[in-house]
């Protein structure tokens, strides 16, 4: 069994406070709280299994169990002001773990704040030292400076990822038709279950055309309007559907940077796929992958380390392009422009170099061994390098 990086935090957080840990369906929640469960011993209840459902709705908890894992319980419609009830009597004696597939923290629909009482986690599917089996790099100063070397049998790694996706089934699975199955079965679970249980959308027919539409986007401008005129639906129905995909992380955007004094794009953002292997152009699934392990950087930082980050991409009005700057604290600190090919530096990448203060930039390559640095661009120059070794430095 696959051992995950947000497995050891978890269990030290739930020592103090609640944790919650969303993120997307069957991306390895169950299997990390049944792991905790094996540890500390205690009692699981999901809000989709009906016995589990009365025993929550009874308040007729366990007392002799240790941790209480309550799964999918943001489909109750008062399960803040629930939750903090159970919390207020029990908490000091039971630690409480809540799983859900939707974004926990959007789902507030009774009014109640848990504010001060719980630690956030996002878990992503599996990342590419997760499926290494590498420690995890815990300090973002190891991270960047990329001391770790791509593991034996990196490239089989980043291969399977990308044919596969990073969902843990699919991938660990091997088999692309199995994978091809699993996919769709998934996404008509996500629109006609999901969005159905969470959301007041009616057609859901349409809805599901949007979400197949979704691929061709990545690595583009969202433009919602030319969305809206595919699927001959309002403006406004297209921005709330594309909302609903991300509360349910199956999707994430990535807005622009636009520093002083430079002509950039600044309201259209990107959109992404957290499952990339739905996506069909080479280049955009390699884009797709490397900037959802940027993100997983991004939600570490902040769950992790307690400080603010952001995902971002770059583009100038005049066409210079680099796919993702993440910022620490407001202001910009890792810059990563993602090839196919190995080659010179990209021009988009030079470009927002000469003209922000950014300390570390990368260029990383699917393709190829080629492992060096560009000086005299930037604060610290430019490393190129093969996308395996900067991702197996990634949490």
């Amino acid at each position: 069994m696959l051992v995950r990086h947000l497995e050891p935090v978890v269990d030290t957080d739930l020592s103090t406070k609640m944790v919650f840990v969303a993120g997307p369906r069957q991306c390895g929640k169950t299997t990390l709280a049944q792991q905790l469960l094996e540890r500390r011993g205690g009692a699981y209840f999901s809000y989709d299994v009906p016995e589990h459902r009365k025993t929550l709705r009874d308040g007729a908890l366990p007392e002799d169990a240790g941790l209480w894992v309550f799964d999918e319980l943001h489909k109750l419609r008062t399960w803040r002001r629930w939750l903090k009830g159970v919390c207020d009597l029990h908490g000091r004696r039971h630690p409480i773990l809540v799983t859900g597939s939707a974004r926990l923290d959007a789902y507030n629909r009774s009014g109640e704040s848990l504010q001060g009482r719980y630690f956030l986690h996002r878990m992503h599917p599996l990342t590419f030292s997760e499926l290494a089996q590498l420690p995890p790099h815990d300090a973002l100063d190891a991270i960047v400076a990329i001391e770790r070397p791509a593991p034996a049998g990196g490239a089989e790694h980043l291969d399977a990822l990308l044919r596969l996706g990073p969902f843990p089934e699919p991938l660990l699975g091997g088999s692309e038709r199995r994978a091809a199955r699993w996919r769709l079965g998934y996404g008509a679970r996500l629109v006609r279950e999901e969005l159905r249980d969470l959301e007041d959308f009616r057609d859901l027919d349409r809805l599901e055309l949007l979400f197949d539409r979704l691929p061709d986007t990545v690595g583009s401008l969202l433009s919602i309007n030319a969305l809206r005129e595919d699927l001959e639906v309002a403006f406004e129905t297209v921005r709330a559907w594309l909302s609903a995909l991300e509360r349910l992380y199956a999707i994430f955007r990535a807005t622009p940077l636009g520093p002083p004094r430079i002509k950039a794009v600044k309201k259209a953002s990107k959109l992404y796929l957290w499952d990339w292997a739905r996506v069909d152009d080479p280049a955009a699934r390699a884009e797709n992958l490397v900037v959802s392990h940027l993100l997983r950087l991004v939600h570490w930082i902040e769950d992790v380390h307690g400080e603010r980050a952001e995902l971002r991409f770059f583009r100038s009005i005049a066409g210079h392009e680099v796919d993702a700057v993440v910022l620490r604290k407001g202001k910009p600190w890792l810059a990563v422009e993602v090839k196919l090919e190995e080659g010179p530096l990209d021009r988009g990448l030079r470009y927002l170099l000469e003209r922000v203060p950014i300390p570390h930039a990368f260029q990383v390559h699917l393709h190829g061994a080629t492992d060096r640095v560009v000086p005299d661009v930037g604060r610290g120059g430019v490393r190129i390098l093969p996308a395996a070794r900067l991702l197996a430095n990634l949490p």
